[in-house]
């Protein structure tokens, strides 16, 4: 499923190619994705423009005249395009026509994702999607120090705890794995013991790692393209993740890189790196 870094990719590429023109048409070729589409969906767009293409943690979220967001999750395998397919392809979902002649077309062959309505931007933080988010992780309001209060307490470990999104909003597998093995933090270690020097190396470390997978394009492992079509190649840089009996690429560690799973989920990391 994309993360921060893949949906921030996506934003980057609709942004200039969106903003300031106007919705002609949407066409809808099914009424749902993962869940119903809004009965007024198409009406509510069509004519106005778009003055905005925002992110919050995963989520995309095109601002519209008159306060209207139209939000977007892409789920594992959603896609935007504005080089559709004539006649469109069996997963051509939505189409938007825009002013300028130009078409968007989002894709989606396993229809994990889905969309909503925002009716009023002032109204955004109560969301159902979206009120119960935390910070974002590439704003200030990361540090050792939110981790060390957020963390106190809490047995579970801390792998675990960074894929809650009402901690940090946007991390996921991939970068959770990563963020701990530039930390040196072993993901069996429990949350309540992050703090101090620990929690400022995480903290850095998750920004760190964002920010290198932003500038990457993301990773793509299976369907992720930006809109432009290029594939994300973070993933040549892996240093843990999916490198299961490989060696660790730490100087001088021989160590081969372990799997285990946590809470369903495969954790990847070096057990005489991360402690």
């Amino acid at each position: 499923m994309p993360e921060l870094p893949e949906v921030e990719t996506v934003r980057r590429g609709l942004a200039p190619r969106l903003i300031g023109r106007r919705i002609a048409r949407v066409t809808l070729r099914r009424p749902d994705l993962r869940f119903p589409l809004p009965a007024d969906f198409a009406e509510q767009l069509t004519g106005r423009q778009i003055i905005d293409v925002g992110r919050r943690a995963k989520y995309l979220l095109i601002s519209c005249e008159e306060g209207v967001i139209l939000l977007s999750h892409l789920g594992m395998s959603g896609r935007y395009s504005f080089t559709p397919t004539v006649p469109p392809g069996p997963h051509d979902h939505v189409q938007f026509d825009l002013s300028d002649g130009t078409q968007l077309v989002y894709s989606d062959p396993r229809r994990f994702g889905f969309m909503d309505l925002i009716q009023d931007s002032t109204a955004i933080d109560n969301n159902r999607y979206l009120k119960a988010l935390g910070i974002e992780p590439l704003g200030n309001g990361l540090s050792g120090s939110y981790l060390s209060d957020m963390l106190k307490g809490r047995k579970t470990p801390v792998k675990s705890a960074l894929l809650d999104q009402r901690i940090i909003a946007g991390i996921g597998n991939i970068y959770a794995c990563e963020a701990l093995f530039r930390a040196r933090l072993s993901p069996r270690r429990s949350a309540q013991t992050i703090a101090g020097k620990r929690a400022d190396r995480l903290a850095t470390a998750i920004r760190d790692v964002l920010q290198d997978a932003i500038a990457a394009g993301g990773s793509s492992l299976k369907d992720f393209a930006g809109a432009d079509g290029a594939l994300g190649y973070f993933q040549h840089g892996f240093q843990v993740y999916d490198r299961t009996g490989q060696e660790c690429v730490t100087a001088g560690c021989e160590t081969q890189i372990r799997r285990i799973a946590q809470a369903g989920r495969s954790t990847f990391y070096c057990p005489a790196c991360q402690r």
